[in-house]
Formats: structure tokens, C-alpha cells, sequence
């Protein structure tokens, strides 16, 4: 099933996992999974690389039970960075085989580590490519603060609609801790003329040095109330993980009554954190998209 079809009729709640590092065991995924789709979430994407494998296995095989031992619909993700073109072939050919309907297509992180190819530039080339050679449904990362290497916002977008024009069915947007930031971005990108449904990223906070490595990765802002938050708790940790949690619902509670298309949470293959969270909103993404108001005679 492709995934963008969900959002005509209800607010879409999604999850996010990764694959195990090399140093753990590839079974300790399906645990969490088993958890998750005990949640019934409308579906999970799978990172890709995390488990170090260059070749996509790993990420189409979590994908592939995902769908099929879990009863989710699933999302791969696809980063192009690393390969060429014959090679993104054969994962597309793969990800057919494996009855994967959707893509989170991605440029990809550079890192010194690995000398990128240079096949695909920007996302919005594999966006194009994938059109060519599948008929899958094509997600795409949104930045509402700006990507990293954007020069500016608005250039920011401008990449973005060259992205969506290119074949781009959804957004997942990165993460962030200030919902004004998306709602901003949101009424720029459809006055850029973008109005593909655009999911809004939620990272519950667990501890402090989660949080530092994602300013260092993503360079996102942190509100004054969320600085308190750590500052009060980072040395007690059940507390601030449980003010991690109640932070990240305040932020989907917020999400939803201002008409979000979806949610996507981050849920660093963390079952009881996603399961703490379902729990209090579970029940907001029940309400019909667009209930029928009566009107009194």
C-alpha cells in the first residue's frame, strides 16, 4: 500500500527504527517491532546504514518483515550518496521483490568515512530515477529550520519544491522542539506552491547527551522552556526522561489540533517511550479528518 493515500481520510501517526549497530544482534530489532505493532502505528520506516551494511540488506529486510511478520506498512529509506546508478537499480529491483511500496528517498549524510559517489547530487535526482524505474510512493525530508548546508531558509525551499516537482509524494520533516518553527515552514512551503501532505517529526527527549548530538547533527533550536526541562532534571534521570516524554506529547497535542497531516516519531527503537506516548495520544488520531459539523435549524 503506498502510504500517501492514508492522509485523505485521518491524521497519520507513524513511527521510526533503525537497524541494530554491528555490535548488537539483528533479532534485537524484531523484539521492538513486535512491541510497535502492538500500537498499530499506520506505518514504519527503516533507516538505512545504521547496522553498517553499504548493501541495503539489512534496512530491506527489517522493512520486508515489517510488512509482512508484523502486519505494518512500511517505508525504506534511501539514501543515494553512496551509490550509482546500476547499483540503486538492484536495490530498487530488491525493494520490488520484497513488496516495499514506499521510499524515503535521501541524498544522504556525507561523512569522511566513505567517499561519496557522485551519480546522484541532490535527492531530487533519485526522486527522478526512482520515478523512472518503479512505481513506488516517494517521501521526502523537510527541514523547517533549514537544512545544515542550506545557505538560507527560503533557498532551503526552493530545493524543496524542485523535490516535490520531481515526483515527491509526502514530507517527513526533521526534528524539532518549537512548533512555531514548523507551523512557519508549513504556510511557506504551500506558498511556494508545495501541498503534498507534510508529516511533522517528534524526537521524544530521554537524556541529556541525546539531545547534544542531535544540535550537533542537525543544528535545531531549543526553546527557553525546554533548556529549564534539561537543566532541572539532567542529573535525575527517571525524571527527565519522564519530562522528555510530557514534553514530546505537549508538542503532538499541539501538532494535532493545529491540523498537522501527520506525525512521525523518532522512537530511537525505544518500544516503551513510543508505547508512553501512544498511550496519551492515541486517541487524537481517531477523530475523522473532516467530521461533519451539524448545524442547528
Amino acid at each position: 500500500m503506498k502510504v500517501n493515500q492514508l492522509f485523505k481520510d485521518k491524521t497519520v501517526l507513524s513511527f521510526e527504527v533503525f537497524p541494530p549497530k554491528k555490535t548488537s544482534p539483528l533479532a534485537s530489532i524484531y523484539g521492538t517491532l513486535r512491541e510497535l505493532g502492538h500500537l498499530k502505528p499506520d506505518f514504519i520506516s527503516v533507516t538505512y546504514g545504521a547496522g553498517g551494511s553499504l548493501n541495503g540488506e539489512t534496512t530491506i529486510n527489517i522493512a520486508h518483515a515489517v510488512k509482512h511478520t508484523y502486519g505494518i506498512e512500511s517505508v525504506a529509506h534511501l539514501p543515494s550518496i553512496n551509490f550509482s546508478k546500476e547499483e540503486m537499480i538492484t536495490l530498487i529491483e530488491q525493494l520490488k521483490l520484497a513488496g516495499i511500496d514506499n521510499i524515503l528517498a535521501l541524498r544522504g549524510d556525507i561523512t569522511p568515512d566513505v567517499k561519496p559517489k557522485q551519480d546522484f547530487r541532490y535527492a531530487s535526482e533519485l526522486v527522478s530515477f526512482i520515478k523512472q524505474h518503479g512505481d513506488f510512493n516517494i517521501i521526502g525530508a523537510c527541514y523547517p529550520e533549514g537544512h545544515t548546508e542550506a545557505v538560507t531558509v527560503k533557498q532551503d525551499l526552493i530545493n524543496l519544491k524542485e523535490k516535490v516537482d520531481a515526483g515527491t509524494d509526502q514530507l517527513i520533516s526533521q526534528l524539532f522542539f518549537d512548533n512555531d518553527y514548523f507551523y512557519v515552514f508549513r504556510d511557506k512551503a504551500a506558498d511556494m506552491g508545495i501541498h503534498v501532505p507534510m508529516e511533522a517529526g517528534i524526537m521524544p527527549v530521554v537524556n541529556k547527551k541525546q539531545i547534544e548530538r542531535m544540535i550537533a547533527i542537525c543544528g535545531v533550536n531549543l526553546p527557553k522552556k525546554f533548556k529549564q526541562m534539561m537543566e532541572k532534571y539532567e542529573h535525575h534521570p527517571e525524571a527527565f526522561r519522564d519530562a522528555g516524554i510530557a514534553y514530546a506529547i505537549d508538542q503532538v497535542v499541539d501538532l494535532v489540533s493545529q491540523d498537522v497531516d501527520g506525525v512521525h516519531l523518532y522512537t530511537m527503537n525505544n518500544s516503551l517511550i513510543a508505547r508512553r506516548i501512544h498511550e496519551a495520544v492515541a486517541s487524537l488520531f481517531t477523530i475523522p479528518k473532516h467530521p461533519t459539523v451539524k448545524v442547528s435549524a
